[in-house]
């Protein structure tokens, strides 16, 4: 632990690798580090995809390191369908920052986790709050729907659309209205950009916050590392905002802890149901009596819970 605290790489990087693969160390590091957690920016990047978002963190990372800020980036990457693990796009187009002692880069696959995120996602950022980085940024698969969860983690989350790619709609689809911060128009050179401004404007007025925060919306042209700085501005006054009152601050805290904890509980409880004999083939016995009717799934899961003694 003492070489985590100490922003040890490999020894980081060991033990994000640990809680992937749900090591029996893991738990106990973590509860050991868990003390140390609660002091790092936690910034949430989602959105489409090919709306610049690598790009996007890139830049913002190279700003935070002119500041002298230490950086963490976790990309969760869509999963190898042979493998599981991740396919690394993000690393590969990160590979320049890849050599700052500053910059840490971990490519986590999703392998199939609904939200965007990486099962172990959470666990990885707190090893990294941990380690002393002051920021940890987190770029979602950008798979639409399912991105939402990424507000359960960060404690500011960027939403990055693009102009002429129908974002406005997609973005009531999936819920990134009420879960987005700061919102950035990404490749803003192109055409279209002042259109989907105005309707964002329009989408924002309309889907009023409970916490009486109102999103700022940020032009940035990534490749050309304009707007970025306004970008950063926008995720501190969000965060400035937060901190400014004792009681949102602990709300946005709690409704962060509540949803870990719902989250290792599921984790647990299927374990515990693997343990008690919920195999691979129990499972593949089961779905198929499921599809042919010869059973339902209530049923299914009622017996997994009696195994458990529950």
């Amino acid at each position: 632990m003492s070489e985590i605290l100490a922003g040890d790489k490999r020894a980081i990087a060991r033990a994000i690798t640990a809680v992937e693969d749900s090591n029996v160390e893991a738990s106990r590091l973590l509860k050991e580090l868990f003390p140390h957690t609660g002091k790092a920016l936690i910034v949430g990047i989602t959105g489409a995809p090919g709306a610049g978002k690598s790009t996007l963190v890139d830049r913002l990372s190279a700003l935070y390191r002119s500041r002298g800020e230490r950086t963490a980036i976790v990309a969760v990457d869509p999963s190898s369908p042979f493998t599981g693990g991740a396919i690394l796009g993000d690393r590969i187009r990160m590979q320049a920052m890849a050599t700052d002692p500053g910059i840490f880069i971990r490519s986590m696959a999703a392998r199939g986790h609904l939200g965007g995120l990486a099962r172990a996602t959470a666990d990885a950022v707190a090893i990294l709050d941990a380690a002393g980085y002051n920021n940890v940024i987190i770029e979602t698969v950008g798979v639409g729907q399912d991105e939402v969860d990424i507000v359960k983690t960060a404690d500011v989350t960027v939403v990055v659309l693009v102009p002429g790619m129908g974002d406005d709609i997609q973005a009531i689809k999936a819920g990134i209205m009420e879960i987005g911060d700061v919102f950035a128009i990404n490749k803003a050179d192109r055409e279209g950009v002042l259109r989907t401004e105005k309707e964002l404007q329009t989408l924002l007025q309309i889907s009023e916050r409970s916490d009486g925060w109102v999103p700022l919306i940020v032009r940035t042209v990534a490749t050309e590392e304009k707007g970025i700085d306004e970008l950063a501005s926008g995720i501190d006054r969000y965060r400035e905002f937060v901190s400014s009152n004792p009681a949102r601050f602990e709300a946005r805290r709690s409704s962060v802890a509540r949803a870990r904890i719902i989250e290792l509980l599921r984790d647990k409880l299927l374990l515990a149901a693997r343990a008690k004999g919920v195999t691979d083939e129990y499972l593949d016995g089961a779905a198929r009596m499921v599809s042919d009717k010869t059973k339902d799934p209530y049923s299914v899961v009622d017996e997994v819970i009696s195994r458990l003694g529950l």
